[in-house]
């Protein structure tokens, strides 16, 4: 794009959008600028529908029966394969389950187990915070095991990875920045020193073309509730790559991971499948409105969206810097969009306040600590005016000093 387009250009853009129609299947308020679909994806009648389905028919008619007739304990495995279509990975290694914290958990054990004989857990400093905590309460159960993080020991992952090392757990797209991995190249440069890597995938899941049979990755993690649309608290899923299935063992073995759950044998025996990866009963009605959310994918190419997303961003940084330019925003995203997932950040020293007072002009995004103003771009209902819109809203309130309201600097508990 050069120079900087003005609104009848970009009305033209949204004109020409091939995923413009998308945004009817979704519930987004009259006037909302959203741009905070990587925390929380909008709703969609198709999942309040398998809600009403599943509550008032399911549960509420045919109650214990839906196990049965309804599929429901099926439902992790259905649904992990949908979602194992959209992640790159063929059938019978995907299941639906937990959360992704839980996840976490079970994949570095599961991949500590493939090394006994390795100690170390590699991981990012700026990863997300639940990353490193699941980290530091499994190397609590596992003596002699310790962290190597990236920004803090050395520069890299690269330069982190030996002989020693047994897993490398590693954010696809770093949940501040939006910062895109290779996905490809780090995980040979691992497995070439014979760890075993975990993808976190909580920002790219529904956001962009992902391979990870492709890539031969171990294990990847993720949510269903960002831009996969699940909804708040929508559970989280598991990848194992089939050649670690066999011999793979993680540490929450439930019921719903057992080979015979209702033989109800006194002993465990794990699950010769995904199955095992798998804990206790698991969040049907939930699951049943992330069912409903899935069935819009099925019409959504990936390599269009991501085009789009890369439109999104890359517009949405040209008209900040434009139109905000010396009004204390810096640019935290990489500028080349191939290394940038679906989100941008910018640094302001007053983040909070002036997030806040988006907010409350109906531009929504969020803001991470210390410094972060940071929006992500659903690009299944984000349109190209809603960019123009939210970066006229973000100038008027920098240039008008709006955000200097006291009530603006009062911390709500989540920000």
């Amino acid at each position: 794009m050069t120079g900087l387009p003005d609104l009848t250009a970009i009305e033209a853009m949204d004109a020409a959008d091939p995923l413009r129609a998308m945004r009817d299947r979704f519930v987004v308020p009259e006037g909302l600028v959203y741009l905070d679909g990587n925390s929380l994806g909008a709703a969609s009648p198709a999942a309040f529908a398998e809600l009403e389905q599943a509550a008032k028919v399911e549960w509420g008619r045919d109650l214990i029966r839906s196990w049965n007739k309804a599929g429901w304990f099926e439902m992790p495995l259905v649904l992990g394969d949908r979602i194992g279509k959209l992640v790159g990975a063929a059938p019978g290694q995907t299941v639906v389950a937990d959360t992704t914290s839980i996840n976490i958990y079970k994949a570095l054990h599961a991949a500590m187990s493939l090394r006994p004989d390795r100690t170390i857990i590699v991981a990012e400093g700026g990863s997300f915070p639940t990353d490193l905590y699941i980290t530091e309460g499994v190397l609590s159960t596992r003596p002699g095991a310790t962290l190597r993080l990236e920004g803090v020991d050395a520069p890299s992952i690269e330069d982190l990875i030996d002989e020693n090392v047994a897993v490398v757990l590693v954010n696809h797209v770093n949940y501040k920045s939006g910062e895109l991995r290779d996905m490809a190249a780090l995980t040979k440069r691992v497995q070439d020193a014979g760890a075993v890597v975990v993808w976190d995938l909580c920002h790219t899941a529904g956001a962009l073309p992902i391979d990870l049979d492709g890539a031969n990755a171990d294990f990847a993690v993720g949510c269903s509730y960002k831009y996969l649309n699940g909804g708040p608290g929508a559970p989280a899923f598991i990848y194992v790559a089939q050649r670690h299935l066999a011999e793979a063992r993680q540490p929450l073995s439930g019921w719903w991971s057992h080979a015979r759950p209702f033989a109800f044998e006194q002993g465990y025996a794990a699950d010769a499948g995904i199955r095992r990866f798998q804990c206790g009963t698991q969040c049907i009605l939930s699951m049943r409105a992330l069912k409903g959310a899935l069935d819009i994918w099925d019409d959504v190419d990936m390599h269009a969206l991501r085009r789009k997303s890369v439109a999104l961003t890359d517009l949405f940084i040209q008209l900040v810097e434009a139109k905000c330019e010396g009004l204390g925003l810096t640019l935290e995203s990489p500028r080349d969009s191939s290394r940038r997932g679906s989100q941008v950040a910018f640094r302001h020293d007053n983040a909070y306040a002036v997030m806040q007072a988006l907010i409350e002009r109906d531009v929504i995004g969020d803001f991470r600590a210390p410094s972060t103003l940071r929006f992500g771009f659903t690009p299944l209902y984000i349109g190209f005016k809603d960019v123009w819109t939210g970066v006229e809203v973000l100038e008027d309130i920098l240039r008008s000093d709006a955000w200097k309201d006291e009530r603006f600097a009062v911390k709500a508990a989540v920000t």
